[in-house]
């Protein structure tokens, strides 16, 4: 028996589609989101969840309302969950940011885990710890063999399936930037709290690995 964990982005904002920061802000689905929303709602439903978590943010909770109504599972938000806090880049767009706040940019967007998005907001690893034990709060209430949907945001995820993986932060910028209502797929491993990556990214559902070291 193992836990599963299946986390998925939220689905497209107009902010989003216009490439405008939005952190923290409550921005809520554009109707290409809610579209998105509601074709992968019965895909990750199959997997057969038995928790559904969400961001408390509108784009998040619309988002998991869509796999709610297919699953028949009630909707849990936890603020842990939220993406990360960027300060005065939040609202701005990216060429706004580049322009005034370039190096600091450039220098977060390859990666450096010393710089303070906006001036004042998260640290990747804070997002990341946050994020974790948020999940690990819930975790502990499940089967040893549930699957849980966890709706959330990009950075937030990324960052997140970066430490159950056990990888330095330096390291999380090689995982790809997660498509709007894509998903990832943890297996937990036979050492409780160690995590496998089976999906990254994904818009279908896994299909059996086979490896001679499966």
């Amino acid at each position: 028996m193992t836990r599963r964990l299946v986390i998925v982005r939220h689905g497209r904002t107009e902010w989003n589609a216009s490439s405008r920061f939005q952190g923290q802000i409550d921005v809520p689905l554009d109707d290409v989101g809610r579209e998105q929303a509601r074709r992968a709602a019965p895909m990750v439903a199959q997997l057969s969840p038995s928790l559904l978590l969400s961001s408390d943010l509108t784009r998040t909770r619309e988002t998991a309302a869509a796999i709610a109504a297919v699953t028949g599972l009630p909707v849990v938000t936890d603020a842990g969950l939220r993406e990360t806090y960027a300060g005065q880049w939040e609202g701005l767009h990216r060429h706004e940011i580049e322009a005034q706040f370039g190096a600091s940019w450039a220098a977060w967007t390859d990666g450096d885990d010393l710089v303070r998005p906006g001036g004042d907001g998260e640290l990747r690893h804070e997002v990341a710890a946050r994020v974790v034990a948020a999940l690990t709060t819930h975790l502990a209430d499940v089967a040893d063999d549930a699957t849980v949907v966890v709706v959330t945001h990009g950075g937030a995820a990324r960052a997140a399936i970066g430490q159950l993986l056990g990888l330095p932060s330096t390291h999380w910028a090689a995982l790809g930037v997660l498509t709007n209502c894509a998903w990832s797929v943890l297996v937990e491993r036979p050492v409780p709290g160690l995590w496998r990556l089976i999906e990254y990214n994904a818009g279908s559902l896994p299909e059996p690995a086979l490896g001679d070291d499966s």
